[in-house]
């Protein structure tokens, strides 16, 4: 849901094409010649110093007329006028200025800043190269240089015009700040830290080197000094948005302090009202923890649109026609677009789908948004007919590219989470366009078709809910992929008495609410003890909080078992120190690892919410066979367990058969599955056909 690392290379600023106070454009020739055309210049250099561009041009302007040949006339008149923004002349000047006298670093400056302005950076990097040539201590040249070095991917040539651009410019932060981006860049963190630290020590105030440090600490996994950074970037520049986002991601994902998230991403958008990123983060944790009603959820995701698509955008959406021919015979076009086709728990999902779609109906395509490639990536793309890298293409262009590959259904697979491609769907892709699987909400967007759930995921009472029409499978809407080498159940009950209840989710997903109703629960089983294990518990800080959080409600440390993953075998092998599985409640419960727990036999207890995050394990529960474990009310949930603890034959029996009957579940029938999904896409887009006129 988060992208982490904002502004890692900062382009200069493109408003007038040059820095008025500071660029060193020798615009006073010394004094020494009687010319009357000398004159006319310096009363130019006189009102250009004092601000008044058009009395400048003016003088200027007499001087050539009076010296066609006066070289540094024509290239301070270049410079007024393009401060002006008359680009064109701004241009002959500086050139007639360069063919008198090529050695003015500054004429060459300014022409390369002109043409950068255009896009013609081919043009502009030899100028800029020059200059630096010229002049050594010309620091806005080195910087430029070295920006649209490494914006064309010449990020070795960049890295070292920036070294020596320090080397003969050691005190210029901006300099310094620029080698930490290119560090960033290559993930070489240390050497990063150690450059902002060497500009901040040259200027203090530089907000974005705080911020870029900020970026590097947090790569590095140092939490509070990154929020130290970023805060200090904020306080410094207090409108700079992505310091306040960044915040946000540090205080969520780290530090789980919901309110001061909201926070942050609320004054980011306050700032820049259409920050995707931002909107989106908002959105998830809104979701995913139920802060808001679902109603308040719904307006916001609605907004989503409204404020990053103008009216125009979102009215030509509306207006798209395809061409599309009936299918007669010929398979489905189906794309499916994720930032997630990698090691992932959607992929997890996925692959089974993948595996089990049927080629002779189904065209595959996959459209994947995220550059990183592991081996899940690599099965997943030897599966499909044809996959495509969309990072870094636009939203028209990746729009364009979808129609021209004739897509009859595009089904996203991310909604508001990290790496998803909204505004692709926003400005309408394919004709039947439907989210599935990767999200628990509405995506809010007016251009997405169809949400599509089972009848316990998404009942009839939630459709108000929702701006996309709901679809229900008729079956649970997902498939766990049975897990051949997983460990054999090896559960045994404790010798000594004792019961463990616990959960093996994130530490996100343990709100408030299900940490005291655990603690309910054992006080009222005395013999039980509380499991925990999940990767965050390999910070102390998290651990603690937990503990705390638990002694709060009376619940002694001794009867609390911490643990963090290590490996898939220990993460799967740990199940059998489970007696009973507890979802989390309030917010977003459990899904793969529900799956997982009742791989190994353990009994999962759920209580049923009233959104989709909190009824994932009420479907997988009962296409299981065991809806007797999903409850209605905190009370029943308490109950159930009690029932389940006290009766230790049940929980034999249930151990020794669980895996088998899972496996013979439509839980565990991809096939099924995909089938019922093609059948679904085919009527989607049939429906879609016959509006056609």
């Amino acid at each position: 849901m988060f992208n982490r690392f904002k502004n890692i290379i900062s382009p200069p600023a493109q408003t007038s094409g040059a820095d008025t106070n500071n660029l060193n454009l020798n615009i006073i020739t010394p004094p020494g010649s009687a010319d009357e055309s000398v004159t006319h210049k310096e009363q130019g250099d006189s009102h250009l110093r004092n601000g008044s561009l058009k009395e400048a041009q003016v003088c200027y302007r007499q001087a050539i007329a009076l010296n066609s040949s006066y070289a540094k006339a024509h290239s301070n008149l270049g410079f007024v006028l393009m401060e002006q923004k008359d680009f064109g002349d701004a241009e002959h000047h500086l050139k007639v200025a360069l063919s008198i006298d090529p050695t003015i670093a500054d004429a060459h400056y300014m022409l390369g800043t002109i043409y950068q302005m255009q896009g013609k950076l081919e043009d502009a990097i030899p100028h800029f190269r020059r200059t630096t040539e010229l002049d050594l201590q010309h620091q806005f040249a080195w910087r430029d240089l070295f920006f649209f070095l490494f914006q064309q991917g010449q990020i070795d040539e960049a890295k070292e015009v920036i070294t020596k651009g320090i080397a003969h410019n050691p005190n210029i932060a901006e300099l310094n700040h620029c080698l930490g981006n290119i560090y960033l860049f290559e993930n070489g963190f240390d050497q990063a830290i150690a450059s902002y630290r060497t500009a901040l020590s040259i200027q203090p105030d530089f907000a974005e080197a705080h911020y870029n440090l900020g970026v590097a600490l947090q790569a590095q996994g140092h939490v509070n000094e990154a929020i130290a950074s970023y805060q200090k970037a904020a306080s410094l520049k207090p409108d700079y948005a992505d310091a306040h986002y960044n915040l946000g991601v540090l205080f969520y994902k780290e530090k789980l302090l919901l309110t001061e998230a909201q926070e942050c991403f609320n004054r980011a958008l306050k700032i820049k009202p259409d920050y995707a990123d931002a909107l989106t983060s908002l959105l998830y944790i809104n979701s995913f923890h139920a802060l808001v009603s679902p109603q308040e959820y719904l307006s916001q995701a609605r907004n989503w649109e409204q404020s990053c698509l103008t009216a125009q955008e979102r009215q030509a959406a509306h207006d798209r026609h395809f061409q599309r021919a009936p299918l007669n015979g010929r398979r489905l076009k189906v794309g499916y677009v994720s930032g997630d086709f990698r090691q992932h728990a959607v992929s997890y999902f996925i692959e089974r789908l993948f595996s089990k779609h049927d080629r002779s109906r189904i065209e595959l395509f996959a459209y994947s948004n995220h550059n990183l490639r592991d081996a899940v990536t690599e099965k997943l793309q030897s599966m499909v007919d044809h996959w495509l890298q969309i990072t870094g293409i636009n939203d028209t262009t990746l729009r364009n590219r979808i129609d021209a590959d004739g897509i009859d259904v595009l089904v996203d697979l991310s909604g508001h989470t990290a790496h998803n491609r909204m505004g692709l769907f926003a400005h309408r892709a394919a004709p039947v366009q439907a989210h599935y699987l990767g999200y628990f909400a509405s995506t809010g967007l007016t251009e997405m078709d169809y949400w599509i759930g089972d009848e316990i995921l998404a009942p009839p009472e939630a459709e108000r809910h929702f701006s996309e029409l709901l679809w229900r499978l008729p079956r649970v809407w997902t498939s766990y992929n049975p897990i051949t080498d997983a460990p054999e159940p090896n559960w045994q009950p404790a010798s000594d008495g004792s019961l463990w209840v616990g959960s093996f989710n994130a530490l996100g997903k343990l709100t408030p609410q299900t940490l005291a109703l655990w603690a309910r629960l054992l006080q009222a089983l005395p013999e039980g003890r509380l499991l925990l294990k999940t990767k965050e518990l390999s910070n102390s800080v998290n651990c603690q909080r937990i503990l705390n959080t638990m002694a709060s409600h009376g619940i002694s440390s001794d009867r609390i078992d911490l643990h963090r993953n290590t490996t898939w075998t220990d993460y799967m092998a740990c199940y059998d120190r489970l007696d009973i599985a507890l979802d989390p409640v309030g917010g977003h419960g459990g899904g793969t690892s529900t799956c997982d727990a009742l791989w190994m036999g353990v009994p999962v207890i759920h209580l049923l919410g009233s959104h989709v995050g909190s009824r994932f394990a009420a479907s997988m529960l009962n296409a299981i066979g065991h809806p007797e474990w999903v409850v209605h009310s905190e009370t029943e949930y308490i109950d159930k367990v009690i029932d389940l603890a006290r009766d230790v034959q049940q929980r034999k029996a249930l151990r020794s058969g669980q895996r088998d009957r899972m496996a013979r579940s439509p839980l565990c029938d991809a096939k099924d599955l995909a089938m019922n999904l093609e059948n679904a896409y085919v009527e989607m887009f049939n429906r879609w056909l016959s509006k056609q006129t």
